[in-house]
């Protein structure tokens, strides 16, 4: 699926997604400033640990990778999950090193790919079946997005500084 503009016609990889750089740069930004020492900090008793929300937004670009690479990811079938990262050097080494090949398959990837209808999956538990672009769009993108401002909050019950996302915050203004 394309769409025409005024002077040329976009492929889906480029309508869906001119924002893809912005947000996982700002990511990589609250990576950045995890602190390891407080890793076990939980706002919640429901909450995710710290560590395990950084791990979780580490995890995104390799998800998107999944997303574009396989056609269905079976939870139960597809092996065990990684080992948790357990330094900032591992999640922005990680992060960074997935988000490249991420990129790079995401821009060879056809309108036609990312039309694909998509499962994941366990078992015969089916949790998503969607199109590729929308499982890239809610699924990995917005989900990440979600994710980086429960870490934003961490950060301020941390009494720790919250990096911008879309303009200043209280601690960068």
């Amino acid at each position: 699926m394309t769409v025409a503009t005024e002077t040329h016609t976009l492929p889906l990889r480029q309508l869906l997604f001119k924002d893809l750089e912005q947000e996982f740069a700002t990511t990589r930004k609250f990576l950045e400033r995890v602190p390891m020492e407080q890793a076990e900090f939980k706002p919640h008793p429901k909450s995710f640990s710290l560590l395990h929300l950084a791990n979780h937004l580490a995890g995104f670009p390799s998800w998107g990778l999944d997303t574009l690479k396989v056609d269905v990811l079976d939870f139960q079938s597809d092996g065990t999950p990684p080992k948790p990262l357990g330094t900032r050097e591992e999640l922005l080494e990680h992060f960074d090193r997935t988000l490249l090949e991420f990129k790079e398959t995401l821009n060879q990837s056809s309108d036609e790919h990312l039309n694909f209808v998509w499962t994941m999956k366990s078992g015969d538990q089916v949790f998503m079946h969607q199109p590729r672009h929308e499982v890239l769009r809610n699924g990995i993108i917005s989900h990440m997005v979600h994710h980086r401002a429960q870490l934003g909050v961490y950060f301020r019950l941390l009494g720790l500084p919250v990096p911008t996302s879309y303009g200043p915050t209280a601690d960068e203004f």
